[in-house]
């Protein structure tokens, strides 16, 4: 497959996938406001550092409001990682691919982009409730692209760098949203234990679409090491970090033709690592290290799997 397809396909689904996740920062914030007890202030600060472009609000909106974060986040055509910048790169991705994937996908995608482009437009989005129904708009329609591609477009080459991106982009996602509730979102270890402490980590788990599936493993108490344990280490629940990458690998595998527990090329090398590795941990041995710690050594790892798809994979394209 050329580089420049596999490329594009690559960064489709990761834009899609980004987009789906910054709706559910925004959306999971707005819903804790509403169940938050009275006289907690609202905090919309940790929104904007998941996304790790803190910095670039504060030189361009200062405070951190719930109107000035929302637009940032998702209206905001000049910030790179907004929905709307997401949105309009994965259209042109998918515009350079288009004798490649569905019809169907391409038209998705366009409508995706238009639905949210009119949003930024239009007045409508005054109320809670409308805006929370627009994120929920953005999810399915995330959720969508997904059937789309799995039920249309030949599971090839093509497809499987498209799964790496959607799971790269989501393993990453989880561990950030994960990483600034632990440290972040309580205004004071005062609270930890509290109604507030468990009112968050019920609305993590919502933010991963995770909550139900909680509970439906037999876990009844919202318990801070079990909730990472599940999002960290879950091989079944397909947004968990482990389950992302195990099944990144195998796509992986597929495109390379290697076996899978050997390797030819530097990204299967680093993939497989961060595969056993979470294989073979425990919640305990996380805890040990530091949640933070291990999180943060996680997202670096991660980083360098993609660093190393674009050496292994794309960077051809950039020297052809």
């Amino acid at each position: 497959m050329l580089s420049r397809v596999a490329d594009s396909i690559y960064w489709l689904n990761r834009y899609v996938e980004r987009a789906e996740n910054v709706a559910r920062f925004v959306d999971v914030n707005l819903n804790l406001l509403l169940d938050s007890p009275s006289g907690v202030s609202q905090q919309w600060e940790p929104i904007v550092l998941t996304t790790g472009d803190l910095p670039l609000f504060q030189e361009r909106y200062g405070e951190a409001t719930a109107e000035s974060v929302i637009r940032f986040l998702t209206f905001d055509g000049d910030y790179s990682n907004s929905i709307l910048s997401c949105l309009r790169s994965a259209r042109e991705n998918a515009r350079s691919v288009r004798e490649i994937i569905s019809s169907e996908m391409w038209q998705h995608v366009n409508s995706f982009y238009l639905m949210v482009t009119e949003a930024a437009q239009s007045k409508t989005l005054q109320d809670l409730s409308s805006v929370l129904k627009f994120y929920e708009e953005v999810k399915m329609a995330s959720h969508l692209f997904a059937g789309i591609m799995n039920a249309t477009m030949t599971h090839n080459e093509g497809w499987h760098f498209g799964q790496i991106g959607r799971l790269m982009e989501r393993a990453d996602k989880t561990a950030r949203i994960l990483d600034v509730k632990y440290f972040i979102l309580l205004p004071s270890v005062n609270y930890v234990g509290s109604t507030l402490d468990e009112l968050q980590w019920m609305a993590l788990l919502k933010s991963a679409s995770a909550y139900e599936m909680y509970r439906k493993r037999g876990q009844h108490r919202i318990s801070p090491n079990s909730i990472a344990e599940f999002l960290i280490l879950e091989q079944e629940f397909p947004r968990s970090i482990r389950f992302c990458i195990m099944q990144a690998e195998r796509s992986l595998h597929q495109i390379t033709g290697t076996p899978v527990g050997t390797w030819r090329t530097s990204v299967e090398r680093s993939m497989g690592r961060l595969r056993t590795d979470l294989d073979y941990l425990t919640i305990d041995d996380i805890i040990d290290t530091g949640l933070h710690e291990f999180l943060d050594n996680l997202q670096i790892r991660m980083n360098d799997v993609g660093d190393k798809m674009f050496e292994t994979f794309f960077a051809l394209q950039a020297a052809s």
